[in-house]
């Protein structure tokens, strides 16, 4: 069982600093990636890749400058930042090279007696206090590190492929580490924008459990179907079927080790498919691409793979292996699925899940199944953190980091509970909205139904008000909501913060209401809202919301939009924290029923602040809507100019051409538009 401990990691608290020396074991196939993270997330840092082969280091250090020349040449990187993630990066076949590390992280085969000589050689040249950990997939911490001198310092950072980009990883809480070594490495790792997955110290922990057991059930249906077959039933599962990413990783010994090593522990039900001992690489379908089958076949696959899934689910959560939200966003940022296990629980009627269970387990005797309802699995939340600060106050973390905590309307109405859950408590004093990790407060909203309601000017209006309902109980809600703001605040992200009660922000967050770009208009109060808490700066919305003007924190701060300016996460949350219990103890704000002066607007050049085309209907759209909603004579009839320009927008060509765009990643014409 996992401990108790913050659900947002970076609420950790540690006395350990962040590294400034680290030396990555194994220059194979994930060492050199989990190094080149490492490198380009801590500015700065020295890391040594160390392999008794120098053929090996030559080849990850090439790798690794590709890496940099790759992204530099795309723009996603500055010559400085290139420069940087190449610097104090060297490799050695000596292990003396480690000597001086604060953290060495081991990347080398799946083999028990292996990991056991390696890390005797660490310990014996490294500090008593230095972190250690293993990238293993299935080998438990409390065997690899049972020979260790210090083992309260060392546990298992499992990464995903490819470990620079795929945010997942899980950490492995076992009885002997140290609770700051949990939560140093949380809070790193979600500063450096990863997603750590607290994780117990079962065999194949959380993930892998769902996902070697995944292509070995793939693997036992060979005796009545083919690979492509397989691939081809489970492609509304997952974004690559099981075989065409077993070829791709060369991962049939990976199912052959971690399935011998679970059915050793666990039974013999979890014994390799026999196939895998016998093919290389197996006849699938490329990637979106399918074979032909009857409906019965295609169902009968589909089942038994959908069964794995929820059956290897229900028993990772009965044994406490990992949380529900951590499996559910696990597998779908590491292990793409396409939807989580939860997800799948919840959109499936309880006889259904049972009916897709017990014949799986009349297939696979020996299989866990459902130890209570169904349902009773996916209570709680999936996209947010719930966590208790000082003071009362609840934190509220919106966490979709693969969406950059986009809102859509699950995560919509799960801050709605937790508001409702919790606001007629009396030992609750308020609430913090914060969004997960540091790039993002929110990035906006997803478009979700809006494509399909284009033309539809009534449809798109009753859209934007049904979007509506989570500010609109903000806006009356009987205790004081702060939205404590890192990284991006962009088009609904903003509108959410601004119908908090008090904004306070890191120095170095800023907000955008970009719709305008995409040939729409914010409808859900970005319109109207602004105008009627902070009029002395309806210049500045003026051009936040028709040329996609940016706002910088310190000059929202100015302005009197931010309430205060924080320096870091901690100062952060103590700050929003202060203006939870003032506002509880003066009252917020009255919201403004008035009409309010509005300056005009100034001629438009038809271009963004940047030099972009806009849609000069969208414009008009905007502009007619903002001067609606400041003449209104309420609040709620002010909010309805901004729900009919949503409706007006998706009747113009401009909006069909930029949501078109959008979907197709490329930059909208609105020349023909108007």
């Amino acid at each position: 069982m996992i401990r108790q401990r913050p659900v947002n990691p970076l609420l950790e608290r540690t006395r350990r600093a962040p590294p400034r020396r680290v030396a990555v074991i194994g220059a194979g196939t994930i060492g050199p990636d989990i190094g080149y993270y490492l490198k380009t997330a801590l500015p700065g840092l020295e890391l040594v890749l160390v392999d008794v082969r120098q053929a090996a280091i030559d080849d990850a250090l090439a790798r690794l400058k590709g890496y940099a020349d790759k992204a530099r040449a795309r723009g996603r990187m500055s010559e400085a930042q290139a420069s940087a993630a190449l610097s104090g990066l060297t490799g050695s076949t000596d292990y003396d090279a480690i000597r001086g590390a604060d953290w060495v992280l081991e990347a080398a085969t799946e083999d028990l007696p292996l990991k056991r000589r390696i890390f005797a050689d660490v310990e014996s040249r490294i500090a008593p206090d230095a972190v250690i950990t293993s990238n293993t997939s299935s080998l438990p911490a409390s065997r690899i590190f049972a020979e260790l001198a210090h083992p309260e310092r060392a546990t298992v950072t499992h990464f995903f492929a490819p470990a620079w980009r795929n945010p997942a990883v899980e950490v492995i809480d076992w009885e002997r580490v140290d609770g700051d070594v949990l939560a140093w490495l949380r809070r790193l790792f979600a500063q450096t924008g990863k997603l750590p997955l607290l994780t117990a110290d079962a065999p194949c922990f959380m993930l892998d459990r769902i996902f070697d057991n995944w292509c070995n059930e793939a693997g036992y249906l060979l005796s009545e179907v083919s690979a492509a077959e397989v691939d081809s039933a489970v492609a509304d599962l997952v974004a690559a079927g099981p075989f065409f990413v077993l070829n791709m990783s060369n991962g049939n010994p990976i199912i052959i080790e971690t399935n011998t090593l679970q059915a050793d522990e666990e039974g013999e039900h979890y014994r390799p498919a026999p196939m895998f001992r016998s093919v290389e690489r197996w006849k699938t379908v490329a990637l979106g691409k399918g074979v032909p089958m009857d409906d019965a076949t295609r169902a009968r696959i589909h089942d038994r793979m959908l069964g794995v899934l929820l059956s290897q689910s229900a028993d990772i959560l009965d044994r406490g292996i990992g949380s529900a939200s951590d499996l559910d966003i696990g597998c779908r940022t590491a292990l793409a699925f396409k939807r989580g296990p939860i997800e799948w629980l919840r959109t499936l009627d309880d006889a259904e899940c049972r009916r897709i269970v017990e014949r799986f387990q009349r297939e696979r005797p020996g299989m866990p199944g459902f130890e209570r309802a169904p349902s009773a699995y996916a209570a709680g939340e999936r996209h947010v953190l719930v966590d208790d600060l000082d003071a009362g106050v609840k934190l509220i973390t919106l966490r979709r980091p693969e969406a950059l905590n986009a809102l859509h309307d699950e995560l919509t109405d799960e801050i709605l509970a937790v508001i409702r859950r919790h606001e007629s408590d009396p030992a609750v004093s308020g609430f913090v909205i914060t969004g997960y990790g540091t790039k993002a407060f929110c990035a906006g909203a997803d478009i979700g139904r809006f494509p399909s309601m284009l033309g539809d000017a009534g449809a798109s209006e009753r859209y934007a008000r049904d979007c509506s309902r989570l500010l609109l109980h903000l806006d009356r809600s009987p205790k004081p909501v702060v939205a404590a703001i890192q990284g991006m605040a962009l088009g609904g992200g903003f509108e959410l913060a601004m119908r908090c009660h008090a904004l306070v922000a890191d120095r170095r967050a800023w907000f955008q209401l970009p719709e305008v770009t995409l040939g729409i208009v914010p409808g859900i109060g970005a319109l109207v809202v602004p105008y009627r808490r902070w009029p002395t700066a309806a210049a500045t919305f003026h051009a936040m919301l028709t040329r996609g003007a940016k706002l910088a924190a310190s000059d929202a701060h100015a302005l009197g939009i931010v309430n205060a300016l924080a320096d870091d996460f901690d100062h952060l949350l103590a700050l929003a924290v202060a203006q939870v219990s003032a506002l509880a103890a003066r009252g917020r704000e009255p919201l403004v029923d008035d009409p309010v002066p509005l300056p005009p607007f100034p001629q438009h050049d038809g271009k963004t602040v940047d030099g972009r085309v806009l849609s000069r209907t969208v414009v008009r759209i905007i502009e007619e809507a903002v001067r609606d909603g400041a003449a209104a004579a309420s609040w709620d009839a002010a909010l309805e100019a901004g729900y009919r320009a949503f409706g007006s927008v998706a009747c113009t060509a401009a909006a069909r051409e930029g949501i078109q765009a959008f979907l197709q990643r490329r930059s909208p014409d609105f020349g023909a538009t108007g």
